[in-house]
């Protein structure tokens, strides 16, 4: 069986509902809980939840949790940590990404990220 690849990247599924994202505060909620949580593993350079569109069209990434961290110790120990763990009732899945997916994410002007976001799930396809 085939390892995977350690990388400084997790992405985290079956950790929030498309609900949960429509609501402003309960975003900001998930966003804080995901850098307590993920920080208790090493140190977190960017955390990514892609949120619905706002006339509720299905949007890529929904329902997926990205974390950078400084280093692939901080993401290994994430990765193990986090998967198989109860985040509201649902049963996390961690798997490592691509770090060169999360260059300049922040930077992205919004048409660009939406870009950004399919790229991205290309890669993480259920």
């Amino acid at each position: 069986m085939l390892q995977p690849v350690p990388t400084k990247v997790v992405c985290l599924t079956q950790v929030v509902s498309v609900d949960e994202l429509k609501d402003d505060e309960e975003y900001e909620e998930i966003l804080e809980d995901m850098r307590m949580e993920g920080g208790k593993f090493g140190t977190l350079v960017n955390v990514v939840i892609p949120r619905p569109k706002p006339d509720g069209e299905a949007s890529p990434g929904v329902g997926k949790v990205f974390l950078e961290y400084a280093d692939v110790e901080g993401a290994t120990k994430a990765r193990a940590g986090m998967n198989g763990r109860k985040f509201g009732g649902n049963q996390v899945v961690a798997v490592f990404s691509w770090r060169t997916s999360f260059i300049s994410v922040n930077m992205m002007p919004n048409h660009c990220l939406l870009s950004y976001v399919d790229l991205l799930m290309e890669f993480h396809k259920d």
